[in-house]
This record gives structure tokens, sequence and C-alpha cells, in this order.
């Protein structure tokens, strides 16, 4: 090639003087004869003395030989290329069959302890049974091979060389995969037997463990390993499997029928509720509602806390196939890093999804007292951290075992606990203490007043209440955990639950480059919730800003079931802002129980009117009456434009009926403008107090403002 352009350089002036004088000659004839050009003999081309033509086919040769030796030069270049492409393919397919006979089979128990999370990982209750060995080599593909595993379908020999590359399975593999779907593999996990992708046994489980959990036999008698198959590809990826993600998944379908939802929990469970935990299931007569997690509403309706039976979700692997899309559920799985710039996520096996669109709903993660963290191994392990289903299995199983529990908080999780364990406690002899550093209950939320006749509520349930309790240190010492206070009380106890507050999950911040605020903690989204172009945010671990209240983040149910929907409504093209006020509630056993929406703060100034209550002034009473058990669901679909005021004549301002508040309203004041309300056994007034909230005007006579809450009708 270097000699071919050498001699290019040399034929350059001979060709441009041969062109000019072309051109010259002809031009001459033209205008000075008048008449039409007549052909240029071919010895006349050559710069030269007439009749010098050699020097044109010395010309025509050199330029012919130079067109063929390019020519030649790229196809020898272009198949060498193809023969090292052939050979790195080559290599590739052929290395696991290099490295799987070096792999044991039966590993002993000592070394299957030592294996990685990864290799242990439960398998998902859609997992098929295969006994391939898998060795995952997807890091070492060259971006060809990728960009032929993202072909469908892959029809090309190329294309089923880069599949093999990807996963090689062993000899006696008995199942193998379509070759039209192709599947990402994640790391293998120890099955015993045979495990069937969809069976009637999640069902006789009555919804207790949404995911397959891992077999009980010993790893040495395992013979394979399974892996779980799941789509490497999802339109719709939602992170979390707590209310916001189902919330959102459900709305996602109902814009979109055809959507193929792809929902990632490191949880073992289907998406369920959590309010049920800390409240009626603690209730419950049933003896096995360990199990079942069904409990009886207190309108005496009995319920699952899973949103849907596993009939309802769509299996992982089979997400792709089916024609009409659906929901499916990968369980067992943690997203450890997010790419949103290539829009995939990585899982803690190293396996990578991509995605169209992202939620992430990823909750929180429950606090805990740095006394408790430094207290050493044997505090740990009596200590439960509230939050999920296996902690509320495993403090009913405390509860039955012990005889001491102590409390640590006084917040809306703490009080519930401490009533429901308190409760239970009047048929056995389990001694339970509830302790946090304000002067009553709720001391943050409620007004002093109302917080010191909710402490004389949980007294009466049997909890030996201590306020003003700051924890200094805990050990264990004689078989009991010892929690020292500031002031020098000691309290000796066998079990802990610390109910101290939540802290919002944001691990994905860093990998994603997503804003995380840092006086509320959670992902700073817009008001369409969006963090990034194709990237949402709902839920507890979502801080939004309210065109009322400004800029917050919300921990309770109802806002998990309103984001959620309004993301999954944003992420097919809905571009809704999100201006709901959501409410909570709290009970306190079936008889007192409120509502709240707004800021609801105890430092904030307050005016309360009050009435006496009725015997359908309860939570059990309200619940009757709207048929629910969780209020928000019918609560948020709830309107109030033209509130209408009770008939009642004015009662006076403040009743004088010092520790006897039966029922009220709680209204919370920041320049004079409601932001907050509290109904206090006050039920199905919702849409009234959101819209005073919403409305953001002065009032001159909150009493006037509580007849539209008709508290004083009988």
């Amino acid at each position: 090639m270097w000699t071919c352009k050498n001699l290019w350089k040399k034929l350059v002036p001979l060709a441009r003087s041969s062109s000019t004088l072309c051109r010259q000659n002809a031009r001459g004839v033209l205008f000075n004869n008048e008449r039409r050009l007549p052909l240029v003999p071919q010895a006349h081309m050559s710069s030269g003395t007439p009749g010098s033509g050699g020097d044109n086919n010395l010309y025509y040769l050199l330029v012919g030989a130079t067109c063929v030796g390019g020519g030649f030069y790229a196809y020898r270049t272009i198949k060498g290329d193809k023969e090292r492409y052939q050979e790195r393919i080559n290599e590739i397919a052929s290395r696991p069959n290099k490295v799987v006979p070096e792999q044991p089979i039966t590993e002993a128990p000592g070394e299957q302890a030592a294996e990685t999370p990864q290799e242990i990982a439960p398998v998902t209750e859609d997992a098929p049974v295969e006994t391939p060995e898998v060795t995952p080599i997807v890091e070492e593909v060259s971006p060809e091979v990728s960009a032929v595993e993202q072909e469908d379908p892959p029809t090309t020999p190329e294309a089923e060389i880069a599949r093999e590359s990807v996963v090689e399975p062993a000899p006696e593999e008995s199942v193998g995969t379509p070759d039209a779907d192709p599947v990402v593999k994640s790391e293998p996990t120890p099955v015993a037997g045979s495990l069937p992708a969809e069976t009637a046994e999640l069902q006789t489980t009555t919804e207790t463990e949404s995911a397959a959990e891992p077999a009980t036999v010993a790893p040495a008698e395992v013979p394979a390993s399974t892996p779980v198959e799941f789509p490497s590809h999802a339109p719709y990826l939602l992170i979390g499997g707590g209310t916001a993600s189902f919330a959102a998944a459900r709305s996602i379908r109902a814009r979109d029928p055809g959507a193929r939802v792809l929902i990632i929990t490191d949880e073992p469970d289907l998406p369920y509720m959590r309010p049920p935990l800390s409240k009626e299931l603690w209730f419950s007569d049933d003896p096995s509602v360990v199990d079942t997690l069904r409990f009886k509403q207190w309108n005496g309706k009995e319920r699952s806390i899973y949103f849907q039976p596993p009939s309802f979700y769509v299996s992982p692997q089979d997400l792709e196939k089916v024609e009409n899309g659906g929901v499916a559920v990968l369980t067992g799985k943690k997203v450890v890093h997010m790419d949103v710039r290539g829009n995939k996520v990585t899982l803690s096996d190293d396996t990578e999804i991509s995605y169209d669109k992202c939620l992430i709903a990823t909750g929180g993660i429950p606090r805990n007292l740095q006394v408790i963290e430094r207290a050493g191994e044997e505090v740990t392990k009596r200590t439960t951290l509230f939050r999920k289903v296996e902690d509320f299995k495993a403090l009913d199983k405390v509860s039955r075992d012990t005889k001491s529990i102590t409390i640590i908080g006084g917040g809306f999780l703490g009080s519930e606990l401490a009533c429901a364990l308190g409760r239970r406690s009047a048929d056995s002899d389990l001694e339970v203490i509830q302790m946090f550093p304000e002067k009553g209950n709720m001391g943050k939320v409620l007004p002093e007043y109302l917080s010191n006749w909710t402490t004389a509520k949980v007294k009466s349930e049997g909890v030996a209440v201590i306020t003003e309790a700051l924890v200094k240190a805990v050990s264990f010492k004689d078989g009991k955990v010892e929690i020292k206070l500031k002031d020098g009380r000691v309290v000796k106890t066998d079990h802990i639950v610390a109910a101290v507050g939540l802290e919002p999950s944001v691990e994905l911040a860093k990998s994603a480059g997503l804003e995380v605020d840092s006086d509320f903690g959670g992902f700073r989204v817009n008001a369409e919730l969006q963090a990034r172009s194709n990237i949402w945010v709902a839920g507890d671990a979502a801080c939004f800003y309210d065109i009322r209240l400004g800029r917050r983040r919300v921990e309770h149910h109802d806002h998990a079931v309103v984001s959620g929907r309004l993301a999954g409504e944003n992420m097919t093209g809905a571009n809704k802002p999100y201006w709901h006020q959501s409410m909570f509630w709290s009970d306190l056993g079936p008889d007192v129980g409120y509502e709240a929406i707004g800021i609801v703060d105890s430092s904030l100034p307050t005016v309360g009117v009050f009435a006496k209550a009725t015997a359908k002034d309860t939570p059990k009473a309200a619940t009757e009456k709207s048929g629910t058990g969780i209020r928000s669901e019918s609560e948020t679909e709830g309107t109030a434009s033209s509130p209408v005021a009770s008939s009642t004549p004015e009662p006076p301002p403040v009743p004088e009926q010092k520790d006897n508040y039966g029922k009220g309203v709680i209204f919370y004041l920041r320049d004079k403008v409601v932001v907050g309300i509290i109904l206090w056994n006050v039920f199905n007034r919702m849409p009234v107090a959101r819209k005073i909230i919403k409305d953001g005007e002065e009032h001159a006579d909150l009493n006037e403002v509580a007849k539209l809450f008709n508290i004083h009708d009988d």
C-alpha cells in the first residue's frame, strides 16, 4: 500500500497536465472555428510531443494497478478481521468447558457456609427447575457479542455463538431454554428436589411466603445447582416491593394494558401492606395468624396483608412471553447499582437488567440507637427493628417465649406496639415497658394535654410507661439486657424493640447521580415525582415539593398509595403534578384512633375543639361503616367541594371536660393559617380537612370551621 501511495504522488502531475492540455485544445477549436468539436486523437492526450502515446498507456497501466492493489489490500484486511473475530468467539465459547470440570458438584457443609450471599440466595417462586452448572462470563464478551444478544430473535450463526458464550450448560442439562427468548441467568442457587414454576403450593400456604424459600436439605446432599431465570430487559422496572411499587404497577397496567412490569424486591414476600403488622394482626384470635397473615379488620371482615394472591402475578421468566404483558415480582434480589446513562441496573449477584423507565420505591430502613449498636452481639440478638413480615413473626415469638419486652420510642409505631403487647400481657405474665424522651406518648405530634391523655390510655392497656427517658448505655448482664438512663434509672428486660424512626433508603443515589435532600433525606424530585428524565421516585424515599406546605417527605401508607399511583401514571406519559395532601392514621386498639393530614407538629400553635364521644366514634365503628380496614383506600378517592356545616347550636370554644377527650378536631397553625389537622375519633371527614389545607386561608374562628366536621352530631 505504501508503494502504491508513492507511485500515485508521481503520477499526479502527469494527470493534471494531460487534463489541462485537453481542456485548452477543446476551447480553442470551439471558439476559433465556430463549429462542433471534433474528436481528439488519442496521441494528443499526452503532454509530450505529438505521437508519443506510450505515456498514456503507461498512465492507464499504473492507475489500474493502483486500484487493483488497493482493492486486494482491503480484501485481505477485512478477511483477516473476520478470522480474528471468529477466533475470539471460539475462544470465549470454549472457556466454560475448561472451567466447569474444576468445580465440584457437591460441597462439604463447611464450604457451603463460606459461599457468597449470591450463591445461597433463595429461589423465586417462578423459577423453573434446571440442573445445569452455570459460569457467567458476561463481563468478558465483546461489544459485538453484546449487540448480538440484544437482537430479538437471534437467528444467525454469530447469534447462536454469542448465546453459547454467555451460558454454557453442563452435559447433564435436562431442561432447555427456548432460543427465541434469551434470558440472563443469575448465580447458581442450591435446591433440593423439584420445584414447579407455578404450583398450588403457594396458595395452600395462604399467602404466608410469596417466594420459594431455600430447601432444608443439607448442602452435601444437593446434587446440582438451579439457576434463577428472569428477563434481561423490562420496559417498566420498579425497584422495591412495597405499597408504592404495587400502586405504580396497577396504575401502569390501567393506562397501558399490555405493559410488562418487573418489580424487584430484596424481601422474600410479594407486595403487602405494612399497617396491619403493628395493628390488627396483634388483636387476632387465630393462633395461626403468624403463618396465614390473615386478620380480621375492626369491622369483622377477614383479609390478607398481601395486596393480591400469587395467581395475580406473572412468573419473571414468562414476562417476555405472555401475550398481554403483566406484573412479575423478582423476590430476594437487591439492586446495588444504577447506570442511568445505559438505562440498566445491577443486582447483588452482578446480574444486569436494562429498562426503558424506572421507579425507585425503596422505602426506608429502621433506625437504631448507637448505644445499642455498640453494646455487642448479645444485645443485638435481643433487639428487634420492626419493619417487615419477618420482624412481626420474630416479635410474636419473643412475646410468647420471654418475660419482659421494652419498647424504646413513643411515636406511632412504638405506641401501637405497646398497646398491642400490653393487651396480650393481660392473658400472660409478660411485662411490657415503653420508654421515650418526651413527656407523653406521641409528644412530637399531639399537643401536651392530648399526649398526656394518650399516655394514660396506654397505661390502662397494661404498659409500664417511662417518660423523659434518655438512654445512656445498654449492656447484657446475668442473662438480662440492662438499660441505663441518663438520670440514673436502670431497666432490666429480656428483649428490646427499637421504634425510633425510619431512615430513607438512598443507597442508589451515588451510583445513579441522583440528588438527596440534606434536610429531610430522600431523593429530591420535581412536581411530577421525577428525579431524572426516565426515573421516578415514590413512597417514603421521595422528597417532594408541596405547593402549600413546602418541601416534605412523608412516611405513611396513604402517601405511598397516592404517590405510587401518580408515578405510574406519569411513567406512561400523564405528566401530572403531585398536589395531593396525604393522610395517615394510628389506632391504639379498636377503641381509640385518629386520622391526620398536613404538618402535625406539637411545636406549632394548636386549637382543639372537642365533644363527647358516642359508641360510633371508634375505629371499629368507623370501619364497620366504611367497609374497609385500610381507611386511606376510601379516603384518597373522596372530595369535598362544598362541605355542609352542622345545624347544631354553636358549642363553647373549649369544652370544660379536662381529661375526657372523646372526639374532636385539632388545628395546627403557621402564620395564622391551618397547615395540619388531626381528627380525634372522627372518621370519614378527611376530604373536608384536605380542602381546608388546600385553600390556605386564615380563619378568625376555628370553632366555626370545626362545625364542618359535624363533631357535635349524635
